[in-house]
This record gives structure tokens, sequence and C-alpha cells, in this order.
């Protein structure tokens, strides 16, 4: 198997495999850009549901966009919120309504009950407007128990979403073509206002020139190969920069769904980045690698830190090194290494385990920050050895 080793974007290149850390809101709780950068961070995901929610995707324009909003400047993805109609609307229907024409949402905790309609086109309007490197389209994400006509529909509706977002994205990068040439008939360099207005996303001064943002397509099916082969023939047909596994990666019992991640991962080009949205384990990235997905999500690593389970394996003894411990328990109150003796995070260089343990029980501030470092940088370790384990070099399309 060949595999992109390297992804370009706006704000710089993915090294693959790339594990990128949930900031749903535009925050990777309790740490800042600086810790993240130290602790080898590539790329952050945003949600583009929540943020059009709050604090709205005009603001964040008018603030120069998501990364000088969050004063990130490197690689952002934004997730559609496709995968919150199954998590939210499917659960509960009071949360909003799910159609052909796209997914409206209800937030019931707003005053009013406000509504957020997202169709396929605003859905690429926001992200856009946010200044993503990376796009999702949006999808149909069905429940895990989904009935096969359910399932069916979702795909079905998935194919059609993704050809309306192509259509937009396609639109947005022709408006600012269009900008473009404009300001050089003119014969003169665009002001930076200009420029923002013709890409249709905020102006930064640092995106590279040049560099487009990329759209990846999400294959749905549930756990029905029949299903999945037909969503990705016909997402393939309409072609991205990349695909997705969509869906939910644990089967009923709740282990990995290794046979439907496997087989998606299959359907999908080698020479195109493969993106196993939400997969988070340790283990179960891994697992991942072995089938060819190279990108990486999941708030795993820092709710674990919040919950006090901090991981101490040694990331380059393999696979089966997914011990953790947890720290607010009595046996770490008088232990003086650090959570792990190879981990060289500012956490693990600077504190021991009974100070870590010390701040969790006083449930100071730093202990969630100190702890989420840490976990944080087990996942970059564990990325860096699977880049060196090497594999052919395959440029992504660009």
């Amino acid at each position: 198997m060949t595999r992109p080793t390297e992804l370009s974007t706006g704000h710089g290149s993915l090294l693959l495999p790339a594990f990128l850390p949930d900031a749903t809101r535009a925050v990777v709780r309790t740490v800042d850009a600086g810790d993240l950068l130290r602790c080898g961070v590539q790329g952050l995901v945003v949600n583009a549901l929540h943020l059009a929610q709050a604090p709205g995707a005009g603001l964040v324009k008018s603030q120069g966009g998501i990364h000088s909003f969050m004063g990130w400047d490197r690689p952002v993805i934004s997730d559609s919120g496709g995968f919150q109609a199954m998590s939210m609307i499917r659960e509960n229907a009071r949360y909003g309504t799910i159609s052909d024409a796209g997914i409206t949402f209800t937030n019931v905790d707003a005053p009013k009950r406000r509504k957020l309609k997202l169709t396929p086109e605003k859905c690429i309007q926001i992200q856009f407007d946010l200044g993503s490197d990376i796009m999702m389209c949006l999808d149909d994400c069905p429940c895990p128990n989904a009935h096969a006509r359910e399932v069916a529909a979702s795909v079905r509706r998935t194919i059609l979403w993704a050809r309306r977002c192509k259509q937009e994205f396609e639109r947005r990068l022709a408006i600012r073509a269009d900008g473009h040439s404009a300001n050089r008939a003119a014969n003169r360099e665009p002001l930076e206002s200009e420029a923002a207005a013709a890409d249709g996303q905020p102006a930064d001064g640092r995106t590279q020139k040049g560099e487009r943002p990329r759209l990846f397509g999400i294959i749905q099916g549930g756990y029905d190969e029949s299903a999945r082969r037909y969503c990705a023939q016909e997402l393939l047909s309409i072609g991205f920069d990349g695909y997705g596994f969509g869906g939910w990666p644990l089967d009923p019992d709740g282990n990995l769904a290794t046979d439907t991640l496997a087989y998606t991962a299959s359907l999908m080009p080698d020479s195109l980045p493969k993106y196993a949205l939400g997969v988070g384990s340790p283990r179960n990235i891994l697992r991942c690698w072995q089938m060819g997905y190279a990108i990486f999500d999941c708030v795993l690593p820092t709710r674990d830190a919040r919950h006090h389970r901090l991981y101490c394996a040694d990331p380059s003894t393999g696979p089966d090194a997914s011990s953790f411990l947890y720290i607010r328990d009595d046996k770490h109150k008088r232990d003086s290494r650090p959570v792990s003796e190879v981990c060289d995070c500012y956490c693990c260089t600077h504190y021991s385990q009974s100070y870590l343990h010390h701040l969790f029980k006083v449930q100071d501030g730093l202990a969630y920050r100190l702890a989420t470092i840490h976990n944080l940088r087990f996942y970059t370790l564990l990325m860096e050895r699977l880049r060196r384990q090497g594999s052919s070099t395959v440029e992504a399309r660009g």
C-alpha cells in the first residue's frame, strides 16, 4: 500500500499520519496555542455547526478568521456538523429535523429556541467564513442501530448533499479566482481586504498564496458493505481531495468496527488522505493506521486528562503499550517520578506524580492544563513513531 506522507494547506503542511485534537468551539480545553505547539500538535479540528451557533461564523470572520480568532497559525479542519444530526436529533426530535433540504437544528437552551438551518450550501459558506484549511461535506450519519431502509436513506442523502457541497465549494473558488483576475487586470496587487472578499474567507495575512482549501467527502453506509460501496463509488465520481469514514466507528458491542473500517478504507484511493473521523484511542489509531487511514481526531486524550486518566506507556514500544494511571489514586501521593519516564512534555520534565496528585486534590486549574499537555504529547509521540516507520511517498492531490 502506498499512501500520502504529507498534505499541504494554506497554513502549513500536515505530516501524515496526524492526530488533530478537537477544538470544537475554537478551543482545546485548558491549554493555549503555545502549549499545543510545544506538544507537537500539527493541526486542530473545529465544528462548523457549533461555531455558527456561537459566537457565529460572521463574528469569527470579522476577527480575521478562525486562525486569528484562536491565535493558531497552523492547519485547521472544520467538521460540518453532520454527526451532530445523529447524536442529537436522532436521539431527541426536539433538537430539530433532517430532510433532503438539509438539517434544521433547534437550540433548546437559547431564548425563543433559536433555529439554525444547515443546508449543504450553508455548510460550505460557514466553513469559508471560518477560513478553514480542510472542509468536510455535510453528511447524514445514521444511528448505529439503524434499519437497512434508514441506512439507504442516509446514503442517498449523503451523496445528494456531497454534490451540492462540491458545487458550492467550486462556486466559492471561482469567486476567488475572478477576484484575483480582476485585480491583475487592474495591474495592481489586491489589498488585504479585497483578497479576503475574493477568497470568500477572512484576510489574516498568513495564508500562503495559491493554496486553496481542501474539501473531503464522507462515506456513509452503516455496517452494510453494499451501501458503503455504493456511497464510495458515487463520491469518487464527484471527486474530492480526500475521503473520511462516516458513521459510528464501534460495533454494537462497543468494539472497533474493524471489518467496516477496513472495507471502507479499501474503497478510498490510496493516493489521497484517508480520514478516520472520531477514532481516538491509541490502540484503535494503530489498527486504523494499518488499514490505511492517516488522519485522526477525537476528544479522548483531552477528556481523559480532565478525568485524571494519564497515559504512561512508551509510545515507541508498539500497539499493546496502552497503559495508563489514575493520578488521583492514593498510590501516587508520594511518588516522586514523572507520569512517564520516556515523555519529554512540560509536565513530565518539570513535575512529579505527587505534585500532580496534589493539584487535582485541591482542584487547581493547573492540574488540568498539565494533564492535557501530557496526554497530547503522548499522541504526538505516537504519530512521530508511525511516521518513522515510513511508507512510499505519494503527494496528496493539490
